[in-house]
Order: structure tokens, then sequence, then C-alpha cells
């Protein structure tokens, strides 16, 4: 006879989550970060306070943010561990969605668990509830839908007996890794039910390294030892495969280059001779030279997104093929590539063996003059009365950080600019990049420090990011986790307002100074960072900057470090980079617009 044991719905899903273990015997899922609300106190809530000498839970300040800070933490730990999320339903859930859609696009797992209305429909309307005139069945959460890889409505409370290994399940599997979404209606959350006892069984979850298919490895190896000038486009799954060395050994063993992603990029030190540096619209010299001539790409753990490939105008060699080595076959395949599904350091190391003596083609010369030139770029500025650029700002933090520092950022001028100029250590990077959000950074930073609580971590955030999402360094005050924050203020959003006047637009609702305000606002960056308890000081320049960075090193709470920069001269790195295809309007009354749309469409024409 199967022996059970009774608990509410709830009650078993925080216990099978305490059970599910990575072969280190560490769980899967670190804890829970909850804000309550009528949809999950009562419920969940009560299941979590039983548990929490076992199993944390976190207090938030924001729904979306607290996702995102959970994140960071599976990113940066290469999707080896995760954490879930609760929140009530409506407003609490809906804030998840932005955060389910990067975790999406970045393809990494976190758990969340919204609030739902009453499976029984007993007291509907209830609170919140958005209603449907054509479907009953329909909820807020039906917003997760597309934005999760997988999603389910908990409805009964046996439910979880196959929705929750369907979880992990979708969590775990290397290809289809990503957010999952488990909408647990109010009224189940508290109902009983007879569980198995076996249903909460330790149980080991394998991160599998799929093997490739070896004629997909000849296939491959023929072409490389075909090829006169190949380059290796390294993304972010070589870090969650756990290729870095292998990445590496191969690109030194064949003399091919390695061109960054914004994911991939510090999967390989920039002072291993084979890295060229970042790739495409924000790539160095060197690294879009070798794109340029390239007769075979070969892509590892990439899903060449637009940034990376110059939107596809990159690669411009007489018949370039394509190679993409990737554990998702929908990856593998974009663009007509020769698909090598695997996993990335799985896939090397057979192509390794199968390559044979082969030796391609690195431009020393080029990657010294690069990294001459980000010397330069980065260097401090000699108009000690000018305001510096985000460059400028970068060097001075690369100089007061030890290797080990870790340099993050998700959205603004910053992300091009680190890519393009920060000498990362191994690992010393960490960019939200595929959905670019707004509002990750602060939040980002406090997950990076919990997964690596050993490193620096150095938070580059401009003031309208800052200004989007800021609450969660009052939780970082709180747990005493301690990071610092370079918080770079040009009035407001200094990088669209660059892309805007780039494409022809005057300057028009970006900066303050652009606005339809009444007074150009004078925010205290200082003193509201300060106000949520963090150790927050002003930068009267670059060299101050430097000892501002070397001081926050040996506190046990964030610093916030704010520093004014120019939101017209640009990031401050000459013209490297690539064309980007940022559509222009084709009728305009002004003149800047008619003449960027005749360079558009002379760029796109170059394309195909």
């Amino acid at each position: 006879m199967t022996k059970t044991i009774r608990l509410t719905a709830s009650q078993a899903m925080v216990r099978y989550l305490s059970a599910q273990m990575n072969e280190d015997g560490t769980r899967f899922i670190a804890g829970c970060w909850a804000i309550f609300g009528h949809g999950n106190v009562a419920g969940l809530g009560e299941a979590l306070h039983a548990a929490k000498d076992d199993f944390p839970t976190w207090r938030g300040q924001n729904e979306q943010t607290m996702a995102h800070t959970a994140i960071a933490y599976t990113k940066q730990l290469s999707r080896r561990r995760a954490m879930a999320v609760t929140s009530s339903i409506g407003p609490g859930a809906t804030n998840m969605v932005t955060a389910a859609a990067l975790a999406h696009v970045n393809r990494l797992p976190i758990l969340l668990i919204p609030g739902d209305v009453f499976a029984n429909r007993a007291p509907d309307p209830v609170l919140q509830q958005i209603e449907d005139f054509d479907d009953g069945t329909v909820s807020a959460n039906d917003c997760f839908r597309p934005v999760s890889r997988y999603f389910d409505r908990i409805m009964r409370a046996e439910q979880l007996l196959t929705a929750l290994p369907r979880a992990f399940a979708m969590m775990t599997d290397p290809a289809n890794s990503g957010p999952v979404t488990l909408s647990f209606c109010q009224d189940v959350q508290a109902e009983a039910y007879d569980w198995p006892e076996a249903f909460f069984a330790p149980k080991v979850w394998r991160i599998r390294r799929p093997e490739p298919d070896m004629r997909e490895v000849e296939d491959v190896a023929g072409l490389i030892r075909a090829a006169k000038r190949p380059v290796i486009v390294a993304g972010g799954g070589v870090i969650y495969s756990g290729a870095e060395v292998a990445l590496g050994d191969f690109a030194t063993r064949f003399n091919i280059p390695i061109i960054e992603t914004q994911a991939g990029k510090s999967a390989v030190a920039q002072a291993h001779p084979m890295n060229l540096g970042a790739s495409g619209v924000d790539g160095s010299a060197a690294a879009n030279a070798a794109a340029e001539v390239a007769d075979l790409v070969i892509g590892v753990g990439t899903r060449f997104q637009d940034f990376t490939t110059g939107s596809w105008s990159l690669f411009k060699a007489p018949g370039v093929r394509l190679v993409s080595v990737n554990v998702q076959p929908y990856d593998a395949g974009k663009h007509g590539a020769v698909s090598l599904v695997a996993d990335a350091k799985a896939a090397l190391e057979k192509l390794t063996a199968a390559i044979g003596s082969y030796k391609g083609v690195v431009d020393a010369r080029a990657r010294a003059d690069w990294l001459a030139a980000v010397d330069a770029h980065c260097a401090a500025p000699k108009d000690g009365n000018a305001l510096p650029t985000d460059a400028q700002v970068i060097g001075a933090v690369q100089r007061a950080t030890g290797k080990d520092a870790i340099a993050m950022c998700a959205a603004g001028t910053m992300p091009g600019a680190l890519k393009l100029l920060w000498q990362a250590s191994e690992r010393g990077y960490h960019m939200e990049y595929g959905f670019s959000c707004m509002g990750y950074e602060i939040a980002g930073a406090m997950g990076v420090k919990l997964a690596a609580p050993d490193r620096e971590v150095i938070c580059f955030v401009g003031d309208g990011s800052y200004m989007m999402a800021n609450s969660e360094l009052a939780t970082a005050v709180m747990r005493r986790v301690p990071f610092t924050v370079v918080l770079t203020d040009n009035r407001g959003y200094g990088c669209i307002n660059r892309l805007q006047r780039g494409t022809g637009s005057a300057g028009f609702n970006n900066l303050y100074i652009d606005s339809a305000v009444e007074d150009q606002p004078e925010i205290d960056y200082v003193g509201h960072a300060a106000s949520m308890g963090a150790h927050a000081v002003k930068a009267t320049g670059i060299a101050d900057l430097e000892a501002q960075i070397a001081a926050a090193r040996g506190r046990h709470i964030p610093s916030v470090i704010v520093i004014d920069t120019d939101p017209t001269n640009g990031p401050g790195f000459g013209k490297a980079g690539h064309w980007w295809d940022v559509a222009v309007p084709e009728v305009s009354d002004r003149e800047q617009v008619r003449k960027a749309r005749q360079a558009y469409e002379k760029a796109v024409k170059e394309r195909a």
C-alpha cells in the first residue's frame, strides 16, 4: 500500500522544492523571493513560514526586481542553481512578466509562482481579477504564456504531481532552459491532499551534456580544414556549458581568432592571445576586421543576435559559410548555418579530434593595436575640467579593481562601451543584453554578489536606469550584500538621444533638457542612495572615482559612487563598431532625416 502524507498543496510544493538537488549536494532552488498579498499569503506564505529554517524566504521591494536578482544569480552560476519568486495575483503577478521575458530571451531558469484566482470561481470576481468576457479560463497570469518555457495553472492540488517534475525537467534542460510559471490558484494553495511520500524523496537533477552526431562533426571539421581565415564567435552557451578552457585550447591549437558576444564575453580572458574582443555593432576594430574577411564563421553557443552580426552586414567575404554549434536546434539552424547540435564542450572536444592538424590566421598586430587604442580611450582626461566620457569612467574602474572583479550592466550606453573596452578576466563580465532591460542593474548586482560572494562586483548604471528601478538597494543594505554602484549621470537617456540624433531626428524627450518640463530636475542621487542605507558619495572626477572604488572594497553594504558624464560626447571610443539596422523614415520634412534615410538605404543595399 502506498504511504501518503496529508499536506496542503502549498506545503507539498515547498517540500518538493526542498528535495530537488544538484549533483554537488546543493539544492537546485536555493530559496524563494516573496512579496505576499491576498493571492499567496495565506497558502504559500504559511507553507514558506513553516519551512523557513530549512528553505529560506527573502523579502524584496518589487516583484520585477526581485525576479531580476534571481535571474542574475542563476546567470552567474551558469544555470547550475536557480531561485523561486512568488507574488500575489493582479499587479504583483504582471510585474514579473518583464522579468520572465528577460529570462526567456537569455535562456535562464527561474521558477515563478504567481497567485491566481479561485479555481472554484465561487467568489468571482475577486480583488484584482482580470475578467475576459469571452473566456472564463483567462486570468492576468495568461500574460506569462509567451514568456515562459513551461506554463501551468494549478487548479487541483494533485496537478502538482506532474507539474513540478515537468518544471524541473525544463529548468535543467540545457537546450530548453528558461522561466517556468506555475500559476497557483489561491484556494488550491490551501487545499489538502494525501500525497505519496515517495514524491518528496530527494532527487538529483543532472545537467545533461548532449554529444554531437559524428556526421555533423565531420561536416564541420571538413569546413574548418578547408577554410583560410575562419573566426569563432563565442556566445553565452560557452559559459553555460563550462567550455571556457576547451574554447581557449581549441582556438590556440588551431590558431583561430575568437570574437565575443555580450553573453560570451569573459568566456576567455581578454589577455588570451586568440581573443580579438567584441564583435559587431559594439565591436572592436580587430574583431570586426577579422569578421569581415572571414570565409568561415563558427558560432559556438550564440544566437547570432543583430548586435553581434551588425544586423547581418558584418560577414562580407565572398562565399562566406556559417557554422553554428549549439545545444538548441532552433539556434543551430539559423540563417542557413551548417548545424552542429551538441553541448559546446562536447562539440569542441570532438572537433579537436576530427580536425587533425590545421592552422588558421590571427592578426596579432590588429589585436595589439586595438588594445593600445583601448588604453588611450580609457586614459584619464587631460582636461581636468571636462566632463569624462563613459570610456574614461571604465578606465578608472579598471585601474582601481583587481583581476577578480566582475563588471555588470544591462542597458544604455555602458553595455556597448563595456563590451568594447572592459578587459575582463575569465568570468569577469556579467551583462544582461538579450533583453537589454533597464532596471536590471541594481537588483542584478545583488544576485551576482550572492552567487559570487568572494568576488568584487561593480555595477555600472546610468541615471535613467537607476530611476527606473533602484529599490533593491535597500534589500542589499538590509541583507549586508556589498557591491559597488558606479552611477553615471548624463541627465537623461543619453544613449537613445545619440541614436535619435544619429538617425537624423532632433533631440526630443530623451535628455531632460529636450523634454517638456517646467524646470530642469536636480536629482540628488547621493542623498537618495544614502536614504536607503547605502554608502553614497559624489566623485569629483576620474582620480577621485578611482579612490572611491578602492575605498568601497572593505565595506559590508553597497556603495554608490555618482559621477557626472558628458551626454553629448558619447562613449568616447572613436570609430569602433559597425552598422546597425535602425529604420529611418522614408518621408520627413527634416533635411537631416532625409540624409539619414539615404545613408540607411545605401547600407541596406550593401548588406544585400
